[in-house]
């Protein structure tokens, strides 16, 4: 690498952010609302793009984090430095395409070294449209973000180094946020499908269910591919629906269960219409179990509130205590908003709480099968500490059939 030559330095605003060693033409750069600018090295795809800047600390999954559709509306800067290295596989997508509207690294990607690895990341974002950056101080940057929140930004890459940082600027403040966005329209699906696939396993990889299993219903707020894998894996018959999906729609399935998926945006707005068709599914003897935003929505139709966090919870290494046991689980987590306890009404219980802030983790209904949790324990990426939620939901069905 070469450092950045003294005339590269000073045709820099005193608000940039230059990681060592830096090229003297940076082709990427990240502009936040406040006027800071980040630059580096461009790759992917080129042009720009803006959304809410949050960090993620996972050490693995990146292209599981980048292809999950909670991510809609979000750029997302990574705090492990090595990303790219093990390149990618059209096995790890949690969705058809990536759904992050960026990706901020420490270190170039470099050229893949698994076996697995069907092309590089660069190549890969590329070819889907997704713009990349890497030479970036990412500690500096997730810094700003821990005390300052999550900002609004904006990404772009230009091969030649051309930026208008006055309009990159501009176009961060003009960003709405997520606030009051339903965008589970956006990544849901179009119409309802059938699901089988079973979580990957050596050496077969992923395998098909095979036989009668319990017939549930799941809600598509944006889901992800490996929780669909782990219910049919739990022996769940499942049958996706659309978010928009209305009781009426939901109940002409005859569900033994209905599950309520992740996905991204403001659980209020979402809940608009998604509310009431939980309320009506409620009225049924019928379990109910939901992740994410599913846990949102479901607490929204309990009658709690959710509340925006500062920079929410994104990573596979969030310390959840289950108050019944007190057993302590290491999740993987990816969220912006959250259940306010306070909010509670009578007959619902807090089940789960954080050990990094305290906040809200899980819910349960005193007298009922219906309970949720805030963190993913279908993993992908992260620990596989909670796979036991799938498998008591199917016992709150009354247990795995065949």
């Amino acid at each position: 690498m070469v450092s950045p030559t003294p005339e590269s330095e000073e045709s820099l605003d005193m608000t940039d952010r230059i990681a060592p060693g830096f090229l003297s033409r940076p082709t990427g750069c990240i502009v936040l609302a406040d006027g800071q600018v980040f630059r580096g090295r461009g790759f992917g795809a080129t042009g720009t793009a803006v959304g809410e800047l949050c960090f993620n600390t996972a050490m693995t999954g990146y292209q599981e984090i980048m292809t999950d559709p909670s991510y809609a509306g979000q750029i997302v800067t990574f705090t492990f430095p090595h990303i790219g290295n093990a390149g990618v596989s059209p096995e790890d997508d949690e969705a058809a395409d990536p759904v992050a509207s960026g990706m901020v690294v420490k270190w170039d990607p470099t050229e893949p070294s698994n076996w697995r690895a069907a092309e590089g990341l660069s190549t890969w974002l590329a070819r889907r449209g997704r713009i990349g950056i890497g030479g970036v101080d990412t500690r500096r940057l997730t810094r700003a973000i821990r005390l300052q929140g999550s900002p609004h930004a904006a990404i772009a890459h230009d091969p030649e180094g051309k930026f208008d940082i006055a309009a990159l600027t501009a176009a961060a403040r003009d960003f709405p946020g997520l606030e009051g966005v339903d965008l589970a329209r956006k990544v849901t699906c179009a119409q309802s499908y059938r699901w089988d696939e079973m979580r990957w396993a050596w050496p077969e990889g992923y395998r098909r269910r095979e036989g009668p299993g319990r017939k549930v219903v799941a809600i598509d707020y944006g889901a992800k591919r490996n929780i669909l894998r782990s219910l049919a894996s739990a022996g769940c018959d499942v049958t996706v629906l659309p978010a928009t999906a209305t009781a009426e729609e939901i109940l002409a399935h005859e569900p033994e269960g209905v599950f309520l998926s992740n996905g991204p945006g403001d659980p209020a707005a979402t809940g608009t219409y998604a509310v009431p068709a939980i309320r009506s599914v409620l009225e049924r003897d019928i379990p109910v179990f939901g992740i994410c935003l599913g846990h949102q929505i479901l607490a929204l139709a309990l009658g709690a509130r959710t509340v925006k966090m500062s920079h929410g919870h994104h990573g596979a290494n969030h310390p959840v205590k289950e108050l019944a046991t007190g057993r302590v689980h290491i999740t993987s987590m990816n969220h912006g908003f959250t259940v306010d306890s306070q909010t509670l009404p009578v007959g619902i219980e807090e089940t789960h709480v954080s050990l990094f802030d305290g906040s809200n983790c899980g819910i349960a209904m005193k007298d009922r099968p219906v309970f949720s949790v805030q963190y993913h324990p279908e993993a992908s990426p992260g620990p596989q500490d909670s796979f036991y939620l799938f498998e008591r939901f199917v016992e709150a069905m009354g247990g795995r059939k065949g």
